[in-house]
């Protein structure tokens, strides 16, 4: 492991990450919306069936993962659903997002959560494959929109 990776910590996220998530993000995306991750890291904890973590070294948010459960979702009873995820790009391609997942994985089973699904642009070729490498495949699902 690289950048004192041998201290990662996954652990549970907490509002007082907020601040170091938008970072995360901003420094991912370089620019679009700002996101109120003090919302919605909020409404994570009000919600005891999600599970969402952070990526810590010595104390420093490095990457984390936000997920939720949906109920009777177009024919699934229970599901899981990766909202947004990150890792600081200098700890980028060092495992990070694969820990956070497994550790996703380990609450979901728990949970007796079947499947966890996600969203991913068709042209972000490198989440795509990210998200490969963690065995996802294509869903029945397609994704719709409209413009309000």
């Amino acid at each position: 492991m690289d950048q004192g990776l041998e201290n990662l910590k996954i652990r549970e996220i907490r509002l007082e990450d907020a601040d170091q998530i938008g970072k995360i993000q901003s420094a991912i995306i370089k620019s679009g919306p700002d996101v109120d991750f003090k919302r919605i890291i909020g409404e994570q904890l009000s919600e005891m069936e999600h599970a969402s973590f952070v990526a810590e070294v010595e104390g420093k948010v490095v990457g984390y993962m936000i997920t939720y459960v949906i109920y009777g979702g177009f024919g699934i009873e229970k599901s899981a659903w990766i909202a947004t995820l990150g890792v600081d790009p200098r700890f980028m391609g060092q495992g990070i997002g694969r820990r956070l997942f497994q550790k996703i994985m380990e609450v979901y089973k728990e949970k007796k959560v079947e499947y966890i699904f996600t969203s991913v642009r068709w042209d972000a070729a490198d989440l795509l494959s990210f998200f490969k490498t963690l065995g996802f495949d294509r869903s029945s699902f397609i994704n719709l929109r409209k413009k309000l």
